[in-house]
């Protein structure tokens, strides 16, 4: 280890973590359930620090905005409004309602007589999160990691420095009276999470929220796990059986419910059988939202037929994240090219086909390769708060340990617990070995 290493703040933080988590892990349901409510009655308590803390990471940001160094989707996801400071208690009463998670017998199987094997559910350790502008998400990690188990090691933006502050220390005022204190962490440097990357012994993963040459980077600097949320480039597609009365609502309420969510639609395939008759119509609310709209050459074809004003499209913008009022739209010839699509420049988040055909409906479900993939329904629906997680950590697009919005089940691992009576592996082995059992039991 480096000087610099055996000096760091970072250091100090990773290693109280690692001393703290097999504490945490072995907390009883009724007391991580007492400390999660003791943090919303902090929070509640709190409110108008909570709110001034915002209003100055909210005014220095604005003038960012202003001088091109913070793009308007950063400013917006920053703000923490009056219902989103009620959201914040909302994500601990949530959380504090699921079953606890640790300790669930998920696996049995008798190997011999009085020789039983069992995997149950635990905690991963110490996790670090590590995101962007949204302090509300100081809370949801808090709350999912707690119930879990898990220490937290929290990085947020520094436009969200006075944010996150306070929302940490309201929680460590309440750790600190049940004696967790380190139980949640927050480092506010690149310093610290450049040191961090090479902490991989005391820290059991990370979970990096941002774009995917962020997300790319910590993979690239770290022997640490990291478990990816990168871009949100989702579609939504308009199949040649679709009802309008549902692809129209659902196309103006993918992007516009909040354009600066991951979960917004940002690519919207159309099937050139509709095209004609679907466009006059969408094309011109989309507009009267103040969407500014990119199309493919068919599609600025009839957009030009019903004077409504739209871009050429350049190869980039099919793999995109706006993250704002902007929406690309493409004319597909068939269901199996725009599953091409998706798959070839999505960002494998969330993705959801409009129609009345079960058989098309059923080909997209199973073909895309998405996290999240859906039918009839706004992608907006990507969450974990919707999907009743109680809140997440992130909407993870890889394939590996968790995939989509990521609840209490992702922040747990398992381990296998083998009890017996004297028995030895030498006994199973050999000429006149004994043959396991293998009988499944039952999960009581």
């Amino acid at each position: 280890m480096t000087d610099r290493d055996s000096n760091s703040n970072i250091l100090v933080i990773a290693r109280k973590a690692k001393s703290m988590a097999q504490r945490l892990a072995n907390l009883d349901s009724e007391t991580k359930n007492r400390l999660l409510l003791s943090i919303r009655d902090n929070l509640q308590k709190n409110r108008e620090r909570i709110a001034s803390a915002n209003e100055q990471d909210v005014q220095a940001a604005r003038k960012m905005v202003e001088a091109g160094t913070l793009t308007p989707p950063l400013l917006s996801r920053l703000i923490l409004s009056e219902d989103k400071i009620d959201q914040l208690s909302t994500y601990l009463e949530e959380v504090t309602k699921l079953d606890d998670p640790v300790g669930k017998k998920q696996f049995a199987m008798k190997l011999d007589d009085n020789l039983e094997l069992t995997r149950i559910s635990c905690p991963i350790g110490v996790v670090s999160i590590i995101f962007e502008s949204r302090p509300e998400v100081v809370i949801q990690v808090t709350a999912l990691s707690l119930k879990s188990g898990n220490v937290a090691i929290l990085k947020g933006g520094t436009e969200a420095s006075h944010s996150n502050r306070i929302l940490f220390e309201l929680i460590d005022q309440v750790l600190e009276s049940y004696g967790l204190k380190g139980a949640v962490n927050l480092i506010e440097t690149r310093e610290d999470v450049a040191d961090l990357l090479h902490l991989d012994e005391y820290v059991d993963l990370i979970i990096p929220r941002g774009s995917n040459d962020f997300v790319r980077y910590i993979q690239d600097n770290t022997k640490i796990p990291v478990l990816g949320h990168s871009s949100g480039i989702c579609h939504l597609y308009l199949d040649e059986q679709c009802d309008p009365q549902k692809a129209i609502p659902v196309t103006l309420d993918s992007k516009l419910d909040y354009p600066s969510a991951c979960n917004a639609v940002e690519t919207l395939l159309v099937h050139e059988k509709i095209s004609e008759t679907l466009f006059p119509q969408l094309l011109t609310e989309l507009r009267n939202a103040n969407i500014r709209l990119i199309g493919c050459e068919r599609t600025l074809q009839l957009a030009e037929l019903h004077q409504v004003e739209m871009e050429a499209a350049a190869e980039n913008d099919w793999i995109t994240e706006y993250s704002d009022l902007v929406l690309s739209i493409k004319v597909v010839s068939s269901l199996s090219e725009a599953v091409d699509h998706i798959n070839a420049c999505g960002s494998h988040h969330t993705d959801s086909i409009i129609t009345e055909n079960s058989q098309a409906a059923d080909y997209f479900l199973r073909q895309v390769d998405s996290g999240c993939v859906f039918h009839n329904v706004s992608t907006r629906f990507s969450d974990g708060y919707v999907f009743g997680l109680g809140a997440e950590v992130g909407i993870s697009t890889n394939k590996t340990h968790s995939r989509g919005p990521v609840g209490l089940e992702g922040m747990l691992i398992y381990k296998y617990l083998l009890v017996g009576d004297g028995q030895v592996r030498a006994a199973f082995s050999g000429k006149n070995a004994r043959p396991f059992q293998h009988i499944p039991l039952t999960l009581d």
